[in-house]
């Protein structure tokens, strides 16, 4: 297993998080951010519990929030030898919803100034009938600070990250037993 002190947030992510952080219930978004990664432990914990799959180790992800139902959001490592913050942000949900919601952490924080959390671009296609995102200034700003030139908005966002990784729900539904 990777050792816990590599799971620090990269500055960016932190920004972010701690913006989220001070919006829990004010904007619609149901995205509670972690302030640093689960342990290492917590992580396969989880996954072995979201797959029922008791070989499996949680190094391929680092979560960094939930959803109110339980459901995460984390970074999957699947670009061997790439940095973190270039690796797919993913959610996995606690009624086994998946999807790639960004391909990297700077489309991440555009998906976040545009108004959506995690839960909600993997919902994007059928969202919650009163729900209208709304952007966040603070979270755009944080964006252009440190991803200027991955600037999309979250229907582009979500639509190239589901096209460069079509098959991650059936990897994950591969894992469960």
């Amino acid at each position: 297993m990777i050792q816990n002190e590599a799971r620090r947030f990269p500055a960016a992510l932190a920004a972010a998080m701690a913006v989220r952080l001070d919006r829990i219930g004010e904007d619609g978004v149901d995205f509670e951010p972690h302030e640093s990664f689960l342990s290492a432990e917590e992580t396969t914990d989880w996954l072995r519990a979201w797959t029922g799959n008791s070989d499996l180790t949680g190094d391929d992800f680092r979560v960094f929030g939930q959803d109110g139902t339980g459901g995460y959001a984390a970074f999957w490592l699947v670009r061997p030898g790439r940095d973190l913050t270039e690796q797919p942000v993913v959610f996995m949900g606690s009624e086994g919803e998946t999807a790639v919601v960004a391909r990297d952490l700077g489309a991440f924080l555009w998906l976040l100034a545009d108004g959506f959390g995690p839960w909600e671009a993997a919902a994007f296609y059928e969202p919650e009938p009163d729900w209208a995102p709304r952007v966040n200034e603070d979270l755009a700003a944080i964006a252009e600070q440190h991803a200027p030139a991955c600037r999309a908005s979250a229907a582009t966002i979500v639509a190239q990250a589901t096209q460069e990784f079509p098959d991650f729900d059936d990897i994950i539904m591969g894992l469960c037993r």
